[in-house]
């Protein structure tokens, strides 16, 4: 009895789909998750009879990252570069760090999220981005990375030491970063460093570049 109550259903349902459209036909295959099988079953025959398929749909566009939204999350979002690489032995190293410690990053102009969809020369020099939210991770992250394809130019020569970073008013050395500034328009401008100075207290903030003066 069951048998013979499937074989009507889709006599019934092969009738109904035959008196649509084919552009009604087309609307409904695009989701046949509440289809009944025997319901999918006549709806692709119908189909299969008038030699009808469904369009390819091409892949949602790929979200471009550090747009801004208007969010009151975009200047956490706004880009900052961490590093620049020059080799894929040293992209891919970069690209391990950052992915076993679950930190976004983008490579290049194209913003790449991984080595092999970077298109860009490697060998001229290859930005590593990521949100600026996540700088304090990242700092922590890469900073036993060292480079083994740093070109010479941007080596710092042996004999050159870095400079520290001094508080303004006392020049001291006991300094602390403490935030990062958001700027005014995260598009254009980099962050602000705040740092604070342990010790006599003086606040400041800049580019976060140390110089001698």
């Amino acid at each position: 009895m069951a048998h013979l109550d499937s074989a009507g259903e889709l006599l019934r349902l092969a009738e109904h789909y035959r008196s649509l459209t084919d552009g009604e036909l087309l609307d409904i295959a695009e989701d046949t998750s509440e289809l009944t099988p025997i319901a999918q079953q006549a709806l692709s025959d119908e189909m299969s009879q008038r030699r009808l398929k469904l369009a390819v749909k091409p892949p949602p566009p790929k979200p471009e990252p550090f747009l801004p939204t208007g969010s009151e999350f975009d200047e956490d979002r706004a880009p900052l570069t961490v590093c620049t690489v020059w080799s894929q032995r040293d992209a891919l190293k970069v690209q391990s760090l950052l992915d076993t410690a679950g930190i976004p990053f983008y490579m290049g102009p194209e913003n790449a999220t991984g080595v092999d969809q970077v298109t860009s020369n490697i060998a001229e020099g290859v930005d590593v981005k990521i949100m600026t939210i996540g700088l304090p991770w990242a700092r922590q992250v890469l900073q036993d990375y060292e480079p083994l394809d740093e070109p010479e130019s941007e080596k710092i020569s042996e004999n050159q030491e870095p400079v520290p970073v001094r508080c303004p008013k006392c020049r001291s050395e006991e300094v602390i970063f403490e935030e990062l500034e958001p700027p005014a328009d995260a598009t254009k401008e980099p962050p602000k460093f705040k740092w604070v100075c342990d010790s006599c207290g003086n606040e400041w903030i800049d580019d976060g570049v140390a110089n001698e003066a």
